[in-house]
């Protein structure tokens, strides 16, 4: 047996001796991937592609669930299959890793539909996040899925942007605690048993000017650190991440694909990582063909490799070009052994070598569970967000005879789901509409070709291969006020209006609808996705944030008719709700809820679940207030010297943080116990209920750095933390601030924690702001780095 076979020796001798193993050809196979319908004929593995492509082995494949409608049986024999190629027909057996997506769920079909990042992220909910991050660790694991593209770790910056619904939203606290939770959940604590996590996109991705996808990055290395690297930094600290895959962008002139001072300095030097980075698809063609770093796809390759990007996915596509570079003395041998290193350090953790199979015919047991659906339902629930009632939430059920139920989003399954959930993500295949991705359909072809797949070879003709729209059930509002009204209440459907199609209304048919009901609910908002009929998600970035189409009319027309009307939005973007909130009896807000977002959404509406979920982006009033965030730097909130716009005021329509309950929480005064400039700060509240109703609510803790050595945020969340409580139920909740926390770069550059007067503030939103207090922190000026920042703990 040798060194690299033997599951006794340390991990470290198992890659020094398989790497002296092999030659240059199997070390550049290790550090590319392959899309999976090269290696199918038919409805066959195609052995004599696999013979051709897979001779010096692969280093990954492109997603099996997410390019094709297998069950997960027949995922899991076919994973079962090329697993068996490399480690058996290969010369030195070295296993491969299927990559997929998971940003609200696997996207695989049959497969949990949970909400989408920013509607977990809603919940404010780092345990229920862990839940359901086990859910997909399970049902990856089951079919032999060993790396998640995911999750989305960008601070979200720009609404204008159409990946909003795929972030954690616009905190770096409330990002970095909802993504180490989800990575604790998906990797666990031993890889072995585990998922890694691809942590995307590196770095600032969500700060492109002009909210434009791809777009370049203005930010400078202060912000840069200080806000778009922590949830990474959190993740890596707190949860081991073992993969990041980098941000398309550039930073200040530096394509992230590209750059040492991003992909190793910053990431690797001052942040600690020590896992595999990943590229986004075709990010290192991008470096010539988009940022015109590189001349050609030998100099990106190296360009890409030397700065740190370990494997270039969807295909081995520039990295073909390494050992010509090294037989030409461009670039040195020991680069390629240290990615591959890195490689094969992963592939030992998550014991491929020892099981590099898994049992399919128990792997269907592990999709769609009642518990996984009842958490599910949980999940959209928690999500809820109300931000406005007049009284007329939750609803009396023995007093409603008639509801009118109207809206595009009412009793349409697709507009549950955001556009990295399965099926939506798969209309580029199933609806033949890979040259509608891009505006420039040319370029769109150009990267696909490059990549070595044929368009025709696509699985979008029939079969058991074929993607298509294989939803699981999805429970519509429509479907789920029925449900929990019962018989005895008449509900009656109207759509009212397209989701963006101005001209296609019917809003006269829902006028009289509502007119001869006790209540109307309102579904709106926007279509998740990547083609050019959706108005949110990848690609699909926008200057307006109004509602779609004829919404806004839809809504007032109904709200005029004098009947209660609720307005429910249910999408990923951020909208200017100005209108809307002023003609609704009660706003609420569900961010792409998923399966059971109907059920979830009910739920709330008539008190079955009381609403505890917070906004985790901040809903301006007009497109132009932007940008427009909860810890603006000091002065950064208002205009001078009035205060407000001309012509709008300077304040959200509804602050970061904000969420109604149908229950009323008392905060006592604050305590604190301050530290030193090197120690921790103890910030406790007493929360009780003071009213009818048992309740969730979430406490949020923020901080002012009152005079720095450089301009801080007026206000930013440094922690948070939810507690459940009866009527008359109190109890004391104690934060735990490091003084790491409180650090930031100085005008040097060195993150340090300086002494001086800090104001902590306890609220129940960023505005709501509901007991404050202001203490000294005594000491010497403390340096940290920036992979010693700590969160801050609570009990």
């Amino acid at each position: 047996m040798n060194t690299y076979q033997d599951p006794r020796a340390s991990i470290d001798d198992r890659v020094a001796d398989l790497l002296g193993r092999m030659t240059l050809d199997e070390k550049v196979a290790q550090l590319g991937a392959i899309w999976l319908v090269q290696l199918i004929k038919g409805e066959e593995f195609d052995e004599s592609a696999a013979e051709k492509l897979l001779e010096n082995g692969i280093g990954q494949i492109a997603r099996i669930g997410g390019s094709t409608g297998l069950l997960p049986e027949q995922s899991a024999s076919l994973c079962n299959q090329l697993q068996r190629f490399v480690v058996e027909r290969t010369r030195l057996g070295i296993p491969l890793v299927v990559h997929e997506e998971a940003v609200g769920g696997f996207a695989h079909r049959g497969a949990t539909t949970f909400p989408h990042a920013l509607g977990l992220a809603a919940t404010w909910d780092p345990v229920l996040v862990g839940e359901v991050a086990a859910v997909i660790r399970d049902q990856m694991l089951a079919v032999g899925a060993r790396l998640a593209l995911a999750p989305v770790l960008d601070v979200a910056r720009d609404p204008r942007w159409g990946r909003v619904e795929e972030t954690y939203g616009e905190s770096p606290e409330l990002c970095a605690r909802i993504g180490v939770a989800y990575v604790a959940g998906l990797q666990t604590s031993d890889l072995s048993n585990g998922v890694v996590c691809a942590a995307k996109h590196f770095l600032g991705y969500g700060a492109s000017i002009g909210g434009r996808n791809q777009a370049p990055v203005h930010v400078g290395p202060r912000e840069l650190r200080e806000v778009y690297a922590v949830p990474f930094g959190a993740a890596i600290r707190e949860a081991g991440m073992a993969g990041v895959m980098n941000s398309y962008a550039s930073v200040d002139g530096l394509p992230c694909a590209g750059s040492p001072a991003i992909l190793t300095e910053l990431l690797r030097d001052e942040l600690g990582f020590r896992g595999a980075v990943v590229a986004d698809y075709f990010a290192v063609s991008q470096l010539f063909q988009n940022h015109r770093t590189a001349a050609d796809a030998a100099q990106a390759a190296a360009q890409a490799l030397s700065a740190g990007l370990d494997v270039e996915l969807p295909s081995l596509d520039c990295y073909q070009e390494l050992p010509g570079l090294v037989g030409s003395g461009r670039l040195a041998e020991d680069v390629i052994d240290g990615a591959v290193a890195r490689v094969l350090a992963q592939k030992f953790q998550l014991g491929l070598f020892e099981r590099p199979y898994v049992d399919a015919a128990r792997a269907a047991a592990c999709f769609e569970t009642d518990d996984q659906r009842t958490l599910a339902r949980r999940a959209a629930a928690k999500g809820v967000c109300v931000l406005t009632n007049d009284g007329v939430l939750p609803l009396d059920r023995g007093a409603l005879r008639k509801v009118a139920v109207i809206g595009p989003h009412a009793d349409d399954r697709r507009l549950l789901q955001g556009d990295y959930h399965y099926p939506a993500h798969h209309e580029i295949i199933y609806r033949n509409a890979w040259a509608e991705i891009s505006a420039d359909a040319g370029q769109t072809e150009a990267l696909i070709e490059t990549a070595h797949v044929d368009l025709d070879q696509l699985p979008t003709a029939g079969g058991a291969f074929q993607a298509g729209p294989h939803y699981t059930v999805h429970v519509t509002p429509l479907a789920g006020i029925r449900s929990v009204l019962g018989d005895d209440v008449s509900v009656k459907f109207v759509r009212g209006c397209h989701d963006s199609d101005p001209a296609d209304q019917e809003i006269e048919d829902a006028v009289r609808l509502a007119r001869d009901a006790d209540v109307a609910i309102v579904f709106v908002g926007a279509k998740s996705g990547l083609l050019p009929d959706c108005t949110s998600g990848e690609m699909r970035d926008a200057v307006s944030l109004d509602l779609p189409g004829a919404q806004t009319a839809l809504v007032a027309a109904v709200s005029a008719t004098g009947t209660p009307t609720i307005v429910v939005v249910v999408s990923g973007r951020v909208h200017t709700l100005s209108a809307v909130a002023d003609a609704a009896n009660a706003l609420v807000w569900s961010p792409l809820p998923g399966e059971e977002g109907g059920n979830g959404i009910a739920d709330v509406l008539v008190g079955g679940v009381n609403p505890s979920g917070r906004l985790p982006v901040t809903l301006p009033r007009h497109v132009g207030q932007l940008p427009l965030h909860h810890d603006m730097r000091a002065r950064g909130d208002r205009t001078e010297f009035y205060g407000d716009y001309l012509d709008c005021s300077s304040s959200p329509l509804f602050p970061f943080g904000h969420g109604l309950s149908y229950t009323s929480f008392e905060y006592g005064e604050l305590r604190i116990t301050a530290g030193t400039t090197a120690t921790e700060t103890s910030v406790a509240v007493e929360v009780r209920n003071v009213g009818e109703r048992a309740g969730e609510e979430v406490v949020q803790l923020y901080c002012r750095d009152d005079v720095a050595s450089v301009a801080r945020p007026s206000r930013e969340l440094i922690g948070f933390t939810r507690v459940d409580l009866a009527p008359g139920e109190s109890t004391t909740v104690v934060f735990t601030v490091p003084a790491s926390r409180l650090a930031f770069y100085d005008p040097a550059m060195r993150r340090v924690t300086e002494p001086g007067t800090f104001t902590f503030s306890i609220g129940a939103s960023s505005a709501d702001i509901r007991t404050e207090a202001t203490v000294e922190l005594t000491g010497e000026t403390v340096l940290h780095s920036l992979a010693d920042r700590e969160m801050t703990s609570v009990r």
